[in-house]
């Protein structure tokens, strides 16, 4: 990665693994000389004064707590709710340890005149007749220890959760992370309550940020303790959050004397003329992101039939209808990068075209779609093998594609996003972008962030094709390919995000987010030219 990524650890954007989780804790405790208790009551009033942000109105409060520390923060609401007036109702699945220090929660929720019930799911029932609309859940159950299949007992607690969500419209908050998920992978094994909102302290998992995790954790709160971050540095996070503004920072300025050939030269290849269907969109979608991102000059090689299509939509661009790879050399010579794949196909000319591009050029590329499915296959992936460590190449699957890559099942990559993206690297080289709900990118050299943005409404044709063109554009102005790959990928979907003010969720299209990329990278530019013109001004005055 270069000196200039985003490699500085920020402790609001670091995410860990849930045992690292319990070092941080551990540390503070240690070096702080924070009790336990201590922190535990912290979490729990940040997590009560949570519940009143999101909902004021709340009269009521159902809390479900297991054994462990994620209980005794649940003990700690209940009694902070009790000095309230709040209505409360304690369900436990199971007694603290002795002398644990759930234990003592539990002892000053009793204090505060808390009435603790076995969960009973006939009582839980019994007990929704006498609450109001203003009723919260607390998913305090297992936090940290949510691993694998649920204990029959806890598989039913979360069942009359969600249940009472779905029924009553009762809203749930978890605690540190919704029961049932898995915090390194964001997996669900068979059943996880799904939060409205999650809070976590101290060390954020990444496993609420991606896959299901995602899905199931709802708004996610985070709250640091008010502890000192100097001990936190001694664990190393797995992963950290892409900032936009971070990114940005490693974007090439554009020199005052530049020119079109300063600004790289990328080569868009695909749209092949399937049978009963044509891609010619997939590349114009690409070729046209790349050139409001910044590419001095594009080029697009599709087959014959869409010329006149590119030309009509974009006439920017400068195509050539290719019969055969060999009729792809000369555009090959003449790129500075080169995006393959967009619509690309998986047919006879496909292939040609993939061969000669891995066969040829060592400039940087961005291989999507159908190029990654090709790569997949025997004879491509030895090319690709081949000084792999030298290969400058960002590829882009999406789940699928990702399952072609490593010969395996879609859910085998869904369970685990992050070693699916470790793996592709290791055995591809470049950086990695693992499309999805929470996207996951790895760089060169192993180091992994995740992007937070992005909505439903990119659930639609085109997303990954502009992606690749973004990628392809930034890497012809002279980036390298992890930061490229970082830039692209929180650019995307920030522009979606941004786009959908003024398209809705349902209605987002792929070419919705060309403007808004064009304005995200060029803020900053315009302010600089007019700067510059007022001082070329005053300088010759």
């Amino acid at each position: 990665m270069s000196s200039t990524s985003p490699c500085v650890y920020s402790f609001s954007q670091s995410l860990y693994l849930s045992q690292q989780v319990v070092e941080l804790d551990n540390l503070v405790m240690q070096h702080e000389g924070i009790p336990a208790i201590v922190l535990m009551k912290r979490a729990g009033r940040k997590a009560f004064d949570c519940i009143f942000d999101l909902w004021p109105k709340t009269t009521a409060l159902h809390l479900f707590c297991g054994t462990g520390n994620n209980g005794g923060d649940g003990y700690v609401i209940a009694a902070l709710a009790k000095q309230r007036n709040i209505d409360v109702t304690l369900w436990t699945l199971g007694e603290p340890a002795k002398d644990s220090t759930a234990s003592v929660t539990s002892e000053y929720a009793l204090q505060e005149g808390v009435e603790c019930r076995a969960f009973d799911a006939a009582a839980f029932i019994d007990s929704q007749l006498m609450q109001g609309q203003h009723t919260v859940l607390i998913d305090a159950l297992l936090g940290t220890g949510s691993q694998g299949e649920l204990r029959e007992n806890i598989s039913q607690a979360v069942i009359a959760m969600n249940t009472a969500k779905t029924s009553q419209g009762w809203p749930v908050l978890a605690i540190d992370i919704p029961t049932g998920v898995n915090g390194d992978t964001g997996a669900v094994a068979s059943l996880a309550v799904t939060a409205d909102a999650t809070i976590s302290f101290i060390g954020q998992k990444q496993g609420l940020f991606t896959a299901a995790g995602r899905v199931h954790s709802g708004i996610r709160y985070f709250s640091d303790l008010s502890i000192d971050e100097e001990w936190l540095h001694l664990v190393n996070p797995t992963t950290q959050l892409l900032s936009l503004s971070d990114c940005l920072a490693t974007l090439p300025q554009r020199a005052i004397d530049a020119h079109k050939g300063h600004c790289g030269h990328l080569l868009v290849i695909g749209g092949d003329n399937g049978t009963g269907y044509g891609y010619g969109g997939a590349p114009i979608m690409a070729a046209q992101m790349a050139l409001r991102s910044g590419a001095g000059l594009v080029s697009l090689a599709t087959q014959p039939v869409f010329v006149s299509a590119v030309l009509a939509r974009q006439p920017e661009l400068m195509v050539a209808g290719i019969e055969n790879g060999q009729a792809l050399l000369p555009m090959l010579d003449r790129a500075t990068g080169i995006v393959i794949g967009t619509g690309l196909g998986q047919s006879a000319w496909s292939e040609q075209l993939l061969y000669q591009v891995l066969d040829n050029v060592i400039i940087p590329l961005v291989l999507d779609a159908d190029a990654l499915r090709l790569l997949s296959q025997a004879r491509f992936k030895e090319l690709s093998t081949v000084e792999r460590g030298q290969r400058q190449w960002v590829l882009t699957p999406h789940p699928g594609e990702a399952a072609a890559l490593l010969d395996c099942s879609i859910d085998e990559i869904q369970i685990d996003r992050f070693a699916a993206a470790q793996a592709i690297q290791q055995q591809y080289g470049g950086a990695v972008i693992l499309k999805g709900a929470g996207t996951v990118v790895v760089t060169s050299s192993g180091e992994q962030y995740l992007c937070d943005a992005g909505n439903a409404g990119m659930a639609s044709g085109g997303m990954g094709d502009v992606l690749s063109g973004l990628v392809g554009a930034l890497l012809v102005q002279g980036m390298d390919c992890d930061d490229a790959a970082m830039l692209a990928t929180i650019l995307h979907s920030s522009a979606a995000d941004k786009a959908l003010s003024s398209t809705g969720l349902r209605s987002l299209l792929a070419t919705d987010l060309i403007a808004e990329v064009q304005t995200l990278l060029n803020i900053n530019e315009v302010s600089r030219a007019t700067l510059n013109k007022s001082h070329d001004g005053m300088s010759h005055g």
